[in-house]
């Protein structure tokens, strides 16, 4: 009878155990981003202030119960001698993404669906949005930990894990300076008017580790500071969570680009590109600049 009872206690018990262990909370944290943004337009005179915009280029960040989501676009600036604001077409496509990452529709494996339904919805206004925009989007999957990437032009990213760049997106350009771009070109401009499809994008998907250090940037950024330069600034807050310090990194890569772009005694990537297609070039190159910066918490 005892033997009985002590058995009948031993089983409760577990029993409770088991239970316990179903319906306590999971409270640690799903893989995410902690993300920081900072920019400049090239001619503050002529820009006005937008959440999402730094003169022609456009980001965003976004987040749903699936997946943690960054983009940056540039608009094609040679549109304002045809009267268009570059910024739209770049504004619009941004701003499209980030509303469909909350839809049912979205896939957090595939970063260039998201790109073309955002481009769809752009041709289907009934007023156009003309002009043309290079397009990085960067999706981190909670549930496998990886991070799907498209790119259309010479926006970019680049991952840093213990000291060293592991991972980075590859420029796409048609010849020297000019980028894959998506398009809308006025009626009757169509054939004189590069246009890529969204399938275009140049895709990767890799793991992501605790800590790592993900830099996404418009060319502002790419074609003034030196790689070196950008990793010896992004090492320095792999596994930060602290949003303020990494608010103070990216204001620091966004000031650093500011000020290369308009140092005309730099040796600047973009003239260093340039001189390997016999341009003879020196100095930065003046752009709108957008960082978005982020850290991978798992």
């Amino acid at each position: 009878m005892q033997s009985l009872c002590w058995t009948t206690r031993f089983v409760t018990r577990a029993l409770r155990s088991g239970f316990s262990t179903l319906i306590e909370p999971n409270n640690k944290p799903k893989p995410h981003f902690v993300s920081v943004v900072c920019g400049f337009p090239k001619d503050f005179h002529r820009s006005k202030y937008k959440l999402g915009k730094y003169g022609e280029d456009a980001w965003f960040t976004a987040r749903s119960s699936v997946a943690d989501v960054i983009g940056v676009a540039d608009g094609v600036g040679g549109w304002r001698s045809y009267g268009i604001d570059p910024g739209e077409f770049s504004s619009f496509l941004m701003k499209t993404c980030e509303r469909l990452v909350n839809c049912a529709s979205f896939n957090p494996q595939k970063p260039v669906s998201l790109l073309a339904y955002s481009y769809c919805e752009l041709l289907e206004q009934k007023k156009p949005i003309l002009g043309s925009s290079t397009a990085c989007v960067l999706i981190l999957n909670r549930e496998n930990s990886t991070v799907y990437t498209a790119n259309i032009g010479d926006s970019g990213f680049i991952v840093v894990r213990k000291g060293e760049i592991v991972h980075r997106s590859e420029e796409q350009q048609h010849y020297f300076n000019t980028p894959f771009q998506l398009s809308l070109p006025p009626p009757g401009h169509g054939d004189n008017v590069l246009s890529d499809s969204p399938e275009s994008a140049d895709t990767l998907s890799f793991n992501v580790k605790d800590g790592d250090v993900i830099l996404v940037a418009t060319d502002g950024v790419f074609d003034n500071v030196p790689t070196k330069l950008l990793l010896d600034t992004l090492k320095e807050v792999e596994g930060e969570q602290d949003a303020v310090k990494l608010q103070m990194t990216a204001n620091t890569i966004a000031l650093m680009a500011r000020s290369l772009a308009f140092d005309s005694e730099f040796m600047s990537p973009f003239a260093i590109n340039a001189r390997k297609n016999n341009i003879n070039a020196i100095g930065g190159k003046p752009d709108d600049i957008t960082v978005v910066l982020a850290t991978v918490v798992l």
